[in-house]
């Protein structure tokens, strides 16, 4: 048995042994066993299957109400179920102290104020420490005295009040985590509107140097157009030279 328990218990535990039990055969007859017993709500661990079953062969000694799927509202009547060795409940809660066979100072009732009583707490572990030393350097009882030291009683109020304040704290987990959520979310919001700010700002400042350019570019078309209407001294020159070249040549013409 102890080694069964340590099996299951083991980080990579093999199937329990009493899977080969379930066999086309041995389930053949659990089927057989249910008609013949009628009642559906009967349990077939109490009744004689060797005696139902006396037509039929290789009938296990062991009772064939093993094979049977669990009964899920036994499960969640009772809470918890056990799988490999270990006890899970069905709603995952956290147990407080005091189920937990401790001594509870702060209400259990969570929409309870805690505060005052763990104030109290810490005042009391203080005052304790406080006895807790002037009982240490205090002379030793005598060796015939059977009370218990005082040093002892401290330490173990000690003990209680500090369970008390890790139970608490242990309590407060899904309050911190939220509180962690929340402020990890707010600070991912407030990265994503800084990055989105410096995208609007980049994309201000591309927008006036394209405005720029444009505004660079279309004064250079407009220069070139003045200068291809407006022509050159040399062209005029040349023009009126040629004309009167022109009108000379016709007066010496015959």
């Amino acid at each position: 048995m102890d080694e069964e328990e340590a099996e299951l218990r083991s980080p990579f535990p093999s199937p329990p042994s009493h899977y080969n039990n379930y066999t086309s055969h041995n389930l053949k007859l659990l089927t057989l066993l249910k008609e013949r017993v009628g009642d559906q709500n009967a349990d077939l661990g109490i009744v004689n299957q060797h005696e139902l079953l006396s037509d039929q062969t290789d009938v296990p000694t062991w009772s064939l109400a093993q094979l049977e799927k669990p009964r899920v509202d036994w499960v969640l009547e009772e809470g918890h179920y056990s799988v490999f060795g270990d006890t899970w409940f069905v709603k995952e809660t956290i147990p407080s102290l005091a189920e937990l066979g401790g001594h509870q100072l702060y209400p259990p009732d969570p929409s309870v104020d805690r505060r005052p009583a763990l104030l109290a707490v810490l005042r009391s572990m203080l005052v304790t420490y406080s006895n807790l030393t002037n009982a240490i350097v205090a002379p030793p009882p005598p060796p015939s005295s059977s009370a218990q030291p005082e040093w002892q009683r401290q330490l173990e109020w000690i003990t209680i009040l500090a369970q008390n304040l890790m139970a608490a704290a242990n309590d407060l987990r899904p309050v911190q985590a939220r509180g962690n959520l929340e402020l990890m979310m707010q600070r991912q919001l407030e990265l994503r509107r800084e990055e989105t700010k410096n995208i609007h700002s980049q994309c201000d400042t591309l927008e006036a140097r394209l405005l720029e350019l444009r505004s660079s570019a279309q004064e250079m078309a407009g220069s070139d157009q003045r200068l291809t209407a407006k022509p050159s001294s040399s062209q005029i020159s040349t023009a009126n030279v040629s004309l009167e070249d022109m009108l000379r040549w016709a007066e010496e013409v015959p």
